[in-house]
């Protein structure tokens, strides 16, 4: 059975609110969020979820204060041994620019995204201005329509909901079945007792509701991606 591991490789720290990540809780709280790329290889596939952001600049002094350290993609992936051309393979959780500014440095991957997120992108509503569809211009898309197994042990589920066509992520591991959220949520989305907190930020409260339920049912490793304390692999 072929299983993956999962390296969490941070790009960015953005500081926000916590009431954009959980729905009808904690305003006017100010919060550090990651911006992530996600590595996922079985040793022999080695692909991207998400890309993050080229370049977001944060004082010295917050990132002393987190006790982390964002470095670029490349450097990320340099640190691995991996260089541009080894990912073949890009997921999108969603369109969100700052999930999509490095996908011009792997010309040669496809890149999977929903059919529905691919359309909303070039023609967003005027109240979700975080979408550049400039960034994949060129780019080979690979256009989804729900569920779909990507690589053996490896599929996306359509979670929609803080996106029109956000998709979720299901690796195969070796502690489990790991799922990397497709819409923006940390950890205090999903409580030990009682039902997940949808995110802050979405188009339909009640999709973002079930989304999160899903993932929550299913998921062994459950990953969201706006948790700022992830460890560095995934089973560690």
């Amino acid at each position: 059975m072929t299983t993956y591991t999962i390296y969490p490789l941070l790009t960015a720290v953005n500081e926000t609110d916590q009431g954009f990540l959980t729905y009808l809780r904690g305003y006017g709280r100010r919060l550090w969020a990651p911006i992530f790329a996600f590595l996922v290889t079985d040793g022999r596939h080695h692909l991207l979820i998400d890309t993050g952001v080229e370049e977001f600049y944060v004082p010295d002094k917050v990132l002393k204060d987190l006790g982390v350290r964002p470095r670029s993609l490349l450097e990320h992936l340099a640190s691995i041994g991996l260089k541009p051309e080894d990912i073949k393979i890009i997921i999108h959780t969603h369109l969100h620019h700052e999930h999509c500014e490095n996908d011009a440095l792997f010309p040669q991957a496809k890149i999977f995204i929903q059919k529905e997120e691919w359309e909303f992108c070039q023609n967003p509503h005027p109240l979700d201005h975080r979408y550049l569809p400039e960034l994949l211009e060129g780019l080979d898309l690979q256009l989804l329509s729900g569920d779909e197994e990507i690589l053996p042990g490896l599929q996306v589920i359509k979670t929609p909901g803080h996106t029109p066509g956000g998709q979720s992520v299901l690796i195969k591991t070796t502690k489990g079945l790991a799922v990397i959220t497709g819409f923006c949520v940390s950890k205090a989305n999903f409580p030990p007792t009682g039902p997940p907190v949808p995110p802050g930020i979405h188009l339909d409260a009640i999709q973002a509701f079930e989304s999160c339920q899903r993932v929550k049912e299913i998921a062994d490793i459950l990953i969201p991606i706006r948790e700022l304390n992830l460890p560095p692999k995934i089973p560690a």
